[in-house]
């Protein structure tokens, strides 16, 4: 790994790994083409940059979450195919339309809102429905899906160009809820089509469907947490075993290294405890950058060439390790999480450390953590198996 330069921290995020996975998606993706979802700054790695790299890689699409996303991503210059799904009333409407946005469609008051911001255009804008096949969360539900597609067939300023649903459980293989939503979006899509829509794409695949499920891939697949090499779930393997590799790798530079007597409580609470004299080392990150305070006391670093553990309170700017009488110097790098390549953790460790999903862990790394972008242009196929290190 490249050495951390001076300074409190960074995440590295690596473009080449990213577009690496791009290309390993695309291969299980059927011929359909791929959405490349850049929501919530690309799941913390920084948006723009991502979308360019996966764009290069052959992505056809990009998906952000709230319009403002896409509005950005268009001012930035990234061109083509992009949709953006969470509206609420009064939303900029008329800007995603003028930037040529597809804008998803849940509801007739969306519909009412995209036409009229249309009218107020002179613009045809594209409208993707939404159809609820059993989240439960966004999406028409069937029983009032004809009333939506026969009125966006019905108002002319609108031109529906998908048609398209989310799975609740595709991380949970052979779950019954993924055929039962499956044969409803095969009906809703089936409806639609014969009331006279001709969508452009039909998609309902996110990334552990496009690994996993052919049947459900359609015309296009959307791949967010996946395309940044963090696992989408452990029952389907590790990033390694599915042939992607971590794109975000987060250091610190020890900020200080002190001997202490046994007995010595630390951080907040004194939850831990010194058991005999030792060393601590003092890392400059905190749940005010992103570091989950739950995985304290459980939460693996790799410092000095050996795994520590966050001893005691992870706090808002900082976290101890117990170097068990190690001593390292101050400026040693600190690696919380990575490819694995050398030993250290990954994010599917601080994941189990927190109780949590390893999407939550890169997604929310905080601001001050700069992001440094390596492999930042195309330069061949990085083939994932020589680059990775062994399985954690």
């Amino acid at each position: 790994m490249t050495q951390s330069p001076a300074g409190r921290a960074r995440a590295e995020i690596d473009l080449g790994a990213l577009r690496a996975n791009v290309r390993t998606l695309r291969a299980h993706s059927s011929g359909a083409q791929l959405m490349a979802v850049v929501k919530s700054d690309a799941y913390g790695h920084g948006a723009l940059p991502c979308a360019e790299a996966a764009l290069e890689a052959g992505a056809g699409w990009i998906g952000t979450a709230t319009p403002h996303e896409a509005l950005a991503l268009r001012a930035a210059g990234i061109g083509g195919p992009m949709l953006c799904w969470l509206w609420t009333p009064g939303g900029p409407w008329r800007e995603a339309i003028e930037a040529d946005i597809d804008v998803s469609v849940s509801g007739m008051w969306a519909l009412r809102e995209a036409a009229d911001a249309a009218r107020a255009a002179g613009r045809t804008a594209r409208i993707q429905l939404k159809a609820d096949t059993g989240l439960g969360r966004n999406g028409c539900q069937p029983a009032d899906w004809p009333e939506l597609v026969h009125a966006a067939l019905a108002a002319p300023e609108v031109n529906v160009t998908g048609l398209w649903s989310h799975l609740a459980c595709a991380d949970e293989p052979g779950h019954p809820s993924i055929a039962a939503q499956l044969s409803v979006f095969q009906e809703m899509t089936a409806y639609a089509e014969k009331a006279g829509i001709t969508p452009e794409v039909r998609h309902i695949a996110n990334s552990p469907a496009t690994l996993t499920l052919p049947e459900s891939h359609y015309d296009l697949v959307r791949t967010g947490i996946a395309m940044y090499g963090v696992s989408p779930a452990p029952e389907l393997g590790t990033a390694r075993e599915l042939g992607l590799r971590p794109v975000m790798t987060l250091s610190a530079s020890v900020a200080l290294v002190k001997q202490v007597p046994a007995g010595h409580g630390v951080s907040y609470g004194h939850h831990y405890v010194t058991g005999n004299e030792t060393t601590l080392g003092l890392v400059p990150l905190g749940y005010g950058d992103g570091i989950p305070r739950h995985a304290s006391g459980r939460g693996p670093v790799l410092v000095g060439g050996k795994v520590r553990i966050a001893a005691g309170r992870i706090a808002m700017d900082q976290f101890v390790v117990d170097l068990e009488g190690d001593t390292v110097e101050p400026g040693a790098r600190a690696v919380l999480f990575g490819p694995g390549d050398d030993g250290e953790p990954t994010a599917e460790d601080w994941a189990r450390a927190a109780d949590t999903i390893a999407y939550e862990i890169v997604t929310r790394i905080g601001s001050r953590v700069p992001r440094v972008y390596v492999n930042e242009r195309a330069e061949g196929p990085l083939d994932v198996n020589e680059c990775s290190g062994d399985d954690e």
